[in-house]
């Protein structure tokens, strides 16, 4: 191929510059995965300057366009429209020689196929650093080197199924869509692969196989410290901002769009392209920094954090790293939060600064070592929260990092979660010997990306007891990056820690200082919405919720579980009113809030229904749900807390509810008065000749009840249960079966409850 001498086409219109070549929408098994080439401005790449007004001059130049765009090359014709679709690979090619060894070589292929019936294979070689002396051609002499990543070659035209793409696997978070890509292999038989578990499922399976495992050994609790030493863990919480726009272009922000169809050209650092600060970005930082008690800072700089990698085309990212925005914040966080019993009734936790940066592009690791590019998330707005070493528990960590998670919600500065992406953990962990406060803390290692609430504790369990092994043995500390896997109980060295200097901090000189007017932050230090510990205490006072289901509410599903929750609690006010029933709210909220959490997290088990099992139970932020409309559960309620229906025959009703087969009717009413499930509870006669049938055989758990000095209440228990089971269902009421069953095991027995 001869060597690149095309126009680089830019645009003036950052929103739609991909309109032109886009793939089907979404629906279709082929999607427009990459598109780089803008249009209507022109800027040389090597032969000199050309006058922008005038690009007809460039009419009689080759007919062919290319442009290497931030460590991505792009290729059009002429007079030709590129293919709906062509896709990014990552290979290791060893048919390039290169000084490294073939083995640590990572090639960025792209293939294009154009209406000619030929196709173009682009090799970007060694992606984690540019070399110093090509750039400087680049920029200097406006000059591209045919050798290293802009070696191109070209092979015979290999047509690309029409319908051959796999669905991209689902992430391990709830609520994603999947989005379906175009590849140039065939279909593999994935159709016969598990379907993928839903991540709160696997995550309940695991706690479950844990607590098997650990059966006898020491409790819980005693895994917060470890005699003779202590513990320091710094966090850093990067917070997706809830904006319209990216922080430095004008592209929209998209989370479940198809890939590529939001990216402006300053996002994949297009040359010529400038960043333009998005001033609506700030208000949700400030809301944020707000809520956490920080300062507010009146001038603060961005800088650039150079490091060189496939998901950040610029090769830098804009960061405030000297003077970030916001500086000494707090939070404190309570014994009902959760935190660790050692940390006593209350601890404030300190927030050393709060910075805006933008987001890198995602990576989706595919099967055979490729990956996929999505640039949607690059440039989009972040905030990160750096906290000071003040943190000695791996439960209060866990704790504080939920607390932030509902702060930020609280205030609308970020609505989405660390289940949904839009939130993740980077942790700091450090251990010294106690006895001497003089002691300097220890080499202090980083675990990144952590995306549960779970992750954070279990992985500063797993770094804190590695050190202390390796210390006693002798060992020195290094200071590293390092993973942690869900559900391990190690971590893994990822690379050696990086400072200041490799990253090469500077001013960025295309962006000015940011300054913030007083009256903005006092207007929204008024405007920000009620904050977690306020509401927290509303739901224990008001609604009668314990402090652990309080928090709970409020911490799943974003926020719109708690959402969720208010809106049955009005619906079912307001059917108990028109029925005329004077209830307390505690009754039923109560009786609400045990049902939200743990009637509606059954419904995703084998415990509910083997059907259930394999569906997700999604609510959003705004408390919406289509499985469970918070109708149907509030109908549910309503006669429940009327004594019309048994406990058995709800849970029955919202089981059938969840898998759609109430939908035939028109309520929940009309589905109980078509299956005669109102409830017309046993004489005493009929209970009292079900709880014989029920305690024939069980002689055994009779002796127990004669035996033990203290009455067992768990055995008397399980005899009423088995009677729930073979009673019919909407005739038995629990309690009128428990007192008649006590009736029967004090005559056989004796045994009187004190």
């Amino acid at each position: 191929m001869s060597s690149l001498e095309g126009l680089l086409l830019l645009g003036d219109d950052q929103e739609d510059w991909t309109s032109e070549h886009q793939g089907p929408r979404s629906g279709d098994a082929m999607h427009h995965y990459v598109s780089l080439i803008p249009k209507n401005l022109a800027l040389p790449l090597r032969d000199g300057p050309v006058d922008r007004r005038r690009p007809e001059a460039h009419a009689a130049r080759e007919n062919r366009h290319e442009s290497f765009v931030g460590g991505c090359a792009t290729y059009k014709s002429r007079n030709q429209t590129l293919p709906n679709s062509y896709h990014i690979e990552l290979s290791t090619d060893q048919s390039h020689e290169s000084a490294k060894p073939a083995s640590s070589r990572i090639d960025l292929q792209k293939t294009v196929t154009t209406t000619d019936n030929t196709s173009h294979k682009i090799l970007l070689h060694d992606m984690a650093r540019v070399p110093t002396r090509e750039l400087a051609r680049y920029l200097f002499n406006g000059q591209l080197s045919r050798q290293g990543c802009l070696a191109s070659t070209r092979r015979p035209y290999t047509r690309l199924p029409a319908r051959s793409a796999p669905a991209l696997p689902s992430a391990p978070r709830l609520g994603q869509s999947r989005a379906t890509y175009a590849t140039a292999q065939p279909a593999t038989a994935a159709s016969h692969e598990a379907p993928p578990v839903p991540l709160r499922k696997k995550l309940k399976e695991e706690k479950k196989q844990l607590k098997k495992e650990t059966r006898g050994q020491k409790p819980k609790g005693s895994n917060q410290t470890v005699d003779g030493w202590e513990l320091t863990v710094g966090i850093e919480i990067h917070a997706q901002l809830n904006t319209a726009r990216k922080l430095f272009s004008p592209a929209a922000t998209s989370f479940n769009d198809d890939p590529n169809s939001h990216v402006a050209l300053f996002d994949v650092a297009m040359p010529g392209s400038q960043p333009r600060f998005q001033k609506e970005t700030l208000i949700p930082a400030l809301r944020a920094a707000c809520a956490l008690n920080c300062d507010i800072q009146p001038v603060s700089r961005f800088d650039r954090k150079h490091y060189f990698w496939w998901d950040q085309p610029s090769g830098y990212q804009i960061t405030q790293y000297y003077e970030p925005f916001a500086r000494n914040g707090e939070i404190e966080l309570t014994a009902r939060d959760g935190i660790a019993a050692e940390d006593g009734e209350s601890i404030t936790i300190g927030i050393q600064q709060i910075q805006m940066e933008q987001d890198t592009a995602k990576t989706l690791a595919q099967p055979n070592d490729v990956s996929w590019l999505d640039f949607n998330r690059v440039g989009m707005p972040l905030i990160e929260i750096i906290t000071r070493p003040e943190l000695h528990h791996p439960r209060t960590a866990a704790v504080f990092v939920r607390k932030i998670q509902m702060l930020l919600n609280a205030v609308d500065a970020c609505v989405s979660g660390m289940e949904t992406g839009g939130m993740r953990a980077d942790v700091n962990v450090s251990v010294r010997r106690t006895g001497d406060p003089n002691t300097p803390l220890g080499t202090r290692t980083e675990i990144k990306n952590l995306s549960t609430i779970k992750a954070v504790e279990d992985a500063i369990i797993a770094e804190r007891d590695r050190q202390i092994k390796a210390l006693d043995a002798g060992e020195t500390i290094a200071s590293e990056t390092r993973g942690w896997t869900l559900g391990s109980k190690h971590t893994r060295r990822l690379r050696g820690k990086e400072g200041e200097v490799d990253y090469r901090y500077m001013p960025d000189p295309d962006l000015g200082p940011l300054v913030i007017g007083q009256d903005l932050v006092d207007h929204i230090r008024a405007s920000v919405k009620e904050l977690p510990d306020i509401e927290l205490t509303e739901l224990v006072e008001n609604y009668g919720l314990t402090a652990k289901d309080a928090v709970s509410l409020m911490a799943l599903d974003d926020g719109g579980r708690l959402e969720f929750f208010y809106k049955v609690i009005d619906e079912l006010r307001g059917q108990l009113e028109s029925a005329g029933l004077e209830t307390k709210l505690h009754d039923y909220a109560s009786l609400a809030g045990n049902w939200i959490l743990h009637e509606l997290g059954r419904l995703t088990t084998d415990k509910a229904d083997p059907e259930a099992a394999q569906r997700t139970l999604e609510i959003s932020p705004d408390g919406s749900c289509e499985t469970v409309p918070h109708s149907a559960l509030a109908g549910i309620l309503f006669h429940l807390q009327k004594r019309d229906i048994t406990g058995k025959v709800a849970k029955e009703l919202l089981v059938a509810q969840y898998l759609g087969n109430l939908d035939e009717f028109d309520s929940v009413t009309d589905a109980i008065t078509t299956h005669g499930l109102w409830f017309k509870e046993m004489s005493d006669a009929e209970y009292r000749q079900l709880a014989e049938e029920v305690v024939e055989g069980e002689d055994k758990v009779l002796r127990e009840f004669m035996d033990k000095k203290k009455y067992p209440q768990g055995k008397l228990m399980y005899l009423v249960g088995k009677m729930m089971r073979i009673g019919e269902t909407e005739r038995i009421d629990p309690s009128g079966a428990e007192e008649v069953m006590r009736q029967l095991i004090t005559e056989r027995t004796g045994a009187h409850q004190d």
